[in-house]
């Protein structure tokens, strides 16, 4: 099975330490976007975010969402339309991805620390045979800025056990500072979208390592690739004039050509929201998200996401996801998702409009985005260590001169958001087992 680390899952102790404090006191049915009307949500949607909490809890099993024997997590997992079993929670999770993590830089270390998409059926993972001597920025641009949380939200926690582990993913983290450049930086400010290196099982220092964009592609997006661009700003061993060309190679695309909530990774990760021109130009495009959904007499909203055939990717109306909504109109809109995508684990990957099919796939990217952004992302935790650090003004600094470049005239930013009308038909769609 395919796995990454995805963005979220190095992550989980911020989240994991509010749940632990938080009991229901009944058992929510899996169908409880049912017992939500539009008004319960408006007026207090903390009876509805309990309960989808809880659900999507569930999803946190061993060969459900991660591998207990070496704490990877597992891009997207198949749902027995029957029984719907996963063995139990495991544990440690922060540690076991720790000690794979370091395992692996010692089998292929010429990924300088950083990961390709590997196999995670067995103890110690290896690179897929598609991703050998292959490497991607952008999914690594998520995980060490998920990580960068992670080592936070231990020290928080204030305990020596937690802190002697954040101690550790420092080391792996300051690591994978001193390589970033080295594996995907190429040159006037680019980023490789992809590296390929001679020998995966050579040191980065190897006198025949060498690294090479595979294609055109670069990774100068708005969206979660910026990601890696800040890794680069703020830790590579970049020279000062080769980091003002990182800017400036991306810049003609920061006004993007489309636009899903799948992209906004990075809100969910960095303080983007500390820049008053980069929260209002989000809070637009949400703007455009409602209303256009309320046009189209969608009852969700647009995203890339899997449907009824997980190899498929539909990008079209007539499928509907819970890709990171936002807000109360985004909790009015996810409900509306939940009425038929509701599973054991909590929310599979979406479902027709028409009601008639529903997609029973479980994956990290439509449901960890929106429990993050139901919990407030991680951008206080990622600000937290950037000030600790001494770099988050030059972070902040550098978005709003970026972002106040190009968005100078911002229209449409007293019109409200726009309430879901649409509704998904409750048709006689066969149910998972267990979940009522």
């Amino acid at each position: 099975m395919l796995v990454y680390l995805t963005t979220f899952a190095s992550l989980s102790t911020a989240g994991v330490a509010a749940v632990l404090n938080w009991h229901q006191s009944t058992t929510p049915t899996c169908r409880f976007a049912l017992k939500y009307s539009q008004e319960d949500i408006l007026w207090d949607p903390s009876g509805f975010v309990s309960d989808y909490l809880y659900w999507e809890g569930q999803f946190h099993q061993h060969n459900v969402a991660y591998n207990a024997d070496n704490g990877m997590a597992l891009d997207g997992t198949q749902i027995d339309w029957t029984s719907g079993a996963a063995p139990d929670v495991a544990l440690s999770i922060l540690k076991a991805k720790l000690n794979t993590c370091l395992r692996f830089n010692n089998t292929y270390p010429g990924f300088g620390g950083f990961l390709p998409w590997f196999t995670a059926d067995i103890r110690d993972p290896a690179p897929t045979s598609d991703w050998v001597n292959r490497a991607p920025a952008l999914d690594n641009g998520e995980l060490v800025w998920a990580v960068y949380a992670a080592i936070q939200a231990l020290d928080n926690n204030g305990t020596p056990e937690y802190r002697a582990l954040a101690r550790q993913w420092q080391v792996w983290m300051d690591y994978v500072k001193s390589t970033a450049s080295k594996v995907f930086y190429a040159r006037k400010g680019q980023v490789c979208a992809v590296t390929t290196l001679t020998n995966q099982s050579w040191p980065v220092d190897h006198l025949d390592q060498k690294y090479a964009c595979e294609s055109d592609d670069r990774l100068d997006d708005p969206y979660e690739g910026e990601l890696f661009t800040w890794w680069l700003q703020l830790f590579g061993t970049l020279r000062e004039d080769h980091k003002q060309r990182l800017w400036d190679a991306k810049r003609a695309k920061l006004v993007s050509f489309w636009f899903s909530s799948h992209e906004q990774w990075k809100i969910l990760q960095m303080p983007y929201y500390d820049v008053d021109i980069i929260r209002r130009v989000s809070d637009n495009a949400e703007r455009v998200r409602t209303c256009n959904s309320v046009v189209t007499n969608n009852p969700g909203m647009f995203a890339s996401t899997l449907e009824f055939h997980p190899s498929q990717v539909n990008r079209f109306e007539i499928w509907m996801t819970e890709n990171a909504k936002y807000k109360s109109t985004g909790k009015l809109a996810y409900n509306n998702s939940l009425t038929k995508c509701a599973d054991p684990y909590g929310s599979t990957e979406s479902t027709r409009i028409d009601g008639t099919l529903v997609s029973a796939l479980v994956t990290w990217d439509s449901k960890v985005t929106t429990m993050v952004a139901l919990l407030g992302g991680v951008g206080d935790l990622v600000r937290q260590k950037m000030q600790a650090d001494g770099i988050d003004q030059d972070f902040l600094l550098i978005a709003d001169r970026e972002y106040s470049a190009i968005f100078t005239d911002l229209k449409g930013e007293t019109v409200e958001y726009c309430l879901p009308q649409a509704r998904v038909p409750q048709v006689g769609l066969v149910d998972f087992a267990g979940c009522t």
